[in-house]
């Protein structure tokens, strides 16, 4: 996998795949956007490291910014296709998120975020698992503005789309493209998925538990 995702690095094909993957992940979360990423940066930097000294090296730099360029817009035109279709809305769209306690949570979470002027949620959830779906989802059904929501989704397009941009690179640089260096890579991503995702179940346990006390 390693060598077929670093011969496509130096290609626009690359970037391709990596675009139509982060924007179809906000409908099938189970598409391994981020794992695509950190492995075309892996290569991209391993390949650098190996090139030093070589006249085209720094060749490699613009591509793994323009990776990065390319996953944080496809991240941010994911979240704006959800929103909307969310928006529009419909009977059987409604039902849906009206019969997801998931759904209906992110809906009044992120309500009373945004009207605080605080949308950190929308940050974190793009880390946590499908959490960018529920978010997104969440707040086109719940009719908040897209001056409300938009400038969140595209802090956090940018923020995953460097970590994980980052998270390849440095990889590449210090143990090269093997499976251990993408592996150690991938867990970190992964690790901070679950971290957010635990942040994110914290504000609804202490709701719970505040009525209760």
């Amino acid at each position: 996998m390693l060598e077929s995702v670093g011969s496509l690095t130096g290609s626009p094909w690359i970037y391709a795949v990596v675009t139509v993957s982060v924007l179809l992940d906000v409908f099938l979360p189970v598409l391994p956007s981020g794992v695509l990423v950190i492995t075309a940066a892996t290569s991209a930097a391993a390949g650098s490291t190996t090139a030093a000294g070589a006249p085209h090296a720094i060749r490699d730099v613009p591509d793994l910014l323009l990776l990065a360029a390319c996953a944080a817009a496809a991240s941010v035109a994911g979240d704006l296709v959800a929103y909307r279709l969310a928006w529009r809305g419909g009977a059987r769209l409604d039902k849906a998120i009206a019969r997801s306690r998931r759904l209906t949570r992110a809906q009044e979470r992120l309500g009373a975020a945004l009207s605080r002027g605080g949308g950190a949620l929308v940050v974190i959830a793009r880390f946590a698992p499908a959490g960018r779906s529920v978010v997104s989802l969440g707040a086109g059904a719940a009719h908040r503005t897209p001056k409300e929501f938009l400038p969140w989704s595209a802090l956090a397009g940018v923020a995953w789309a460097g970590y994980s941009v980052g998270l390849g690179y440095f990889g590449g640089r210090w143990l090269g493209a093997t499976w251990l260096g993408t592996g150690i890579s991938v867990l970190a991503l992964f690790a901070a998925g679950s971290l957010a995702a635990y942040v994110m179940r914290r504000p609804a346990q202490a709701a719970v538990a505040g009525p209760a006390a």
